[in-house]
């Protein structure tokens, strides 16, 4: 880390030996220019911004505290070595004041000034890495915080998140915000998972979710990579306003690039699925599930590129409804909720019944995606285990007709609930619960309102909770919502008042408290805090 120095005084010689005597390319020091008074150097510091400065007092047009008080001016930090004839004790004072650093008396002692400015050297190189580390903290915790908003939109996690995220700043306004969406899967899912174990499947994830975030720095386009679950990847690629025009063949250029990269480095094929416009960021979530069906229910995938628009014909007229039955059955799962997988399981038969007698051809195809869909969230509820997973895998391949997979579907529901109400059970409702709270994180939520749609006793649900999560209710879902407020604060410029309301709380004295006894500081405080940090750097 190379640092700039600006050497100013009146006598040609004096700046000749300084220029000379110190080792400066040995100290990492580039010298910017020489001043014979302080208007001169001044007009330097503008232009070159030196982080040390050495500076004569006694100089024609400008002295050395003129200079001084004018450069305090414009900068605050730059370190002042002042070089004088004069022992006065009010010259160093007043010095002082204006923040100089260290004095170095006329006869110059060059082998004293070249300790003095090593030491000075290293203090300053030491502060600008501390501020550069404090810097890239700072801006990895706002794009992780940044991500999980993202990730909450897609998940429809939360509806509060997209009307504050950005919202205000200096280089983005929320209602220009917009992003391509693409989508990417990969192929011949199960024959992956029925040929390698779970260490090898999250490595392959792993270094694919890498190679992703890599593949599309050379378009100078912002993005972010999204994994949604297990072989599935939302990629979100960020417009500061939307375009009149949708450049759709660049999307396909991007999407290519990012399939072969795959490829070449982690000899994986991905389908992907193109959005065919610019989305705003209230509208993710509704895109996200769209490119999914059309992706997932796609027959023949090979590093296809699917854009949803085109791919109405691969689903049929009542695709939302499909979807709805399918969402039931896992929200079912996830609550070890019989009845509720019943109601799904029948609804879904009823509605592959009834596509029969328009496309034959395509029911099984549908309840075998519907197999595949429920194997992924199985793997995230961590309810099967490897021996069933085999089971199901081979009867999967012995079933060819829909009813065939039918079958295979409830085998996999007995298989989750059986496990669920053996030694899963408390994981299941827990991970129920998490997801319930942090759909509701702005609300206001209470124990009984959690019981209640878990459908087990109150004091039962706060037992569970602490054994899963070791912190109580209360405390968990104070964390989330002091998480997401400090987000908020970080990543726009919305009121105190409002990020207490978007996250539960609706009395701005009492989000300050419980704020203020979460971090240490009030919010406020906390928001000048960081951003003094990234201005400092």
């Amino acid at each position: 880390m190379r640092l700039k120095a600006l050497l100013v005084d009146d006598e040609v010689n004096i700046l000749k030996n300084l220029q000379l005597v110190v080792p400066w390319e040995q100290l990492d020091i580039d010298i910017i220019g020489l001043a014979k008074n302080g208007v001169v150097a001044l007009e330097l510091v503008k232009e070159y911004r030196p982080e040390i400065i050495l500076c004569d007092i006694r100089m024609p047009v400008m002295d050395g505290f003129q200079f001084l008080e004018q450069l305090r001016l414009v900068d605050e930090v730059a370190e002042v070595i002042m070089v004088t004839g004069y022992q006065d004790f009010e010259y160093a004072r007043s010095a002082i004041k204006l923040g100089v650093r260290d004095f170095i008396l006329k006869p110059i002692n060059y082998e004293e000034l070249a300790q003095t400015v090593a030491r000075l050297a290293g203090k300053i190189s030491e502060r600008k890495q501390g501020k550069l580390l404090d810097e890239q903290k700072l801006s990895r915790a706002m794009y992780m915080a940044y991500e999980k908003m993202l990730y909450d939109i897609l998940m429809n996690y939360s509806s509060v998140h997209s009307q504050y995220l950005l919202q205000d700043d200096e280089h983005m306004n929320v209602e220009q915000l917009c992003y391509t969406v693409i989508l990417a899967d990969f192929d011949d899912y199960s024959q992956k998972c029925r040929s390698t174990n779970e260490m090898e499947r999250k490595l392959w994830n792993f270094a694919t979710r890498n190679v992703l975030q890599e593949a599309l720095l050379p378009y100078c386009v912002q993005y972010a990579v999204l994994q949604m679950r297990e072989g599935e990847w939302c990629i979100l690629i960020e417009h500061s306003q939307l375009e009149s025009e949708f450049a759709v063949e660049d999307v396909r250029m991007w999407t290519e690039t990012l399939q072969e990269a795959v490829a070449s480095n982690v000899k994986i094929n991905l389908s992907m699925g193109i959005y065919p416009e610019q989305v705003t960021i209230q509208k993710l979530s509704d895109v996200y599930k769209k490119l999914q069906r059309a992706v997932h229910l796609t027959a023949e995938k090979d590093r296809s590129i699917i854009v949803c628009g085109d791919s109405e014909e691969h689903h049929d007229s009542n695709g939302d409804s499909l979807w709805e039955w399918i969402e039931l059955l896992v929200s079912g799962l996830k609550q070890c909720n019989r009845q509720k997988t019943d109601s799904a399981i029948e609804g879904l038969t009823l509605h592959l019944y009834a596509l029969s007698r328009q496309s034959p051809g395509r029911v099984a195809y549908i309840a075998h995606f519907v197999v595949l869909h429920l194997m992924r969230e199985m793997r995230e509820m961590e309810v099967l285990s490897a021996s069933d997973e085999l089971v199901i895998w081979a009867r999967m391949e012995q079933s060819h007709r829909a009813k065939d997979m039918l079958a295979v579907i409830r085998q996999q529901v007995d298989v989750s609930l059986n496990a669920a109400m053996n030694k899963k059970t408390s994981d299941i409702l827990m991970l129920s619960a998490k997801d319930y709270i942090h759909h509701h994180l702005s609300k206001d939520l209470g124990i009984d309102e959690l019981a209640d749609y878990l459908n087990i006793s109150s004091s039962y649900f706060s037992l569970l909770f602490k054994q899963n999560f070791n912190e109580t209710f209360v405390e968990y879902v104070t964390r989330q919502r002091m998480e997401l407020a400090k987000s908020l604060l970080l990543l726009s410029d919305k009121s105190v008042t409002e990020i207490g309301k978007a996250v539960g709380y609706w009395e701005r004295r009492y989000f300050s408290k419980v704020f203020q006894k979460y971090t240490g500081d009030i919010p406020s405080e906390f928001r000048e805090k960081q951003k003094g940090k990234t201005n400092m750097a």
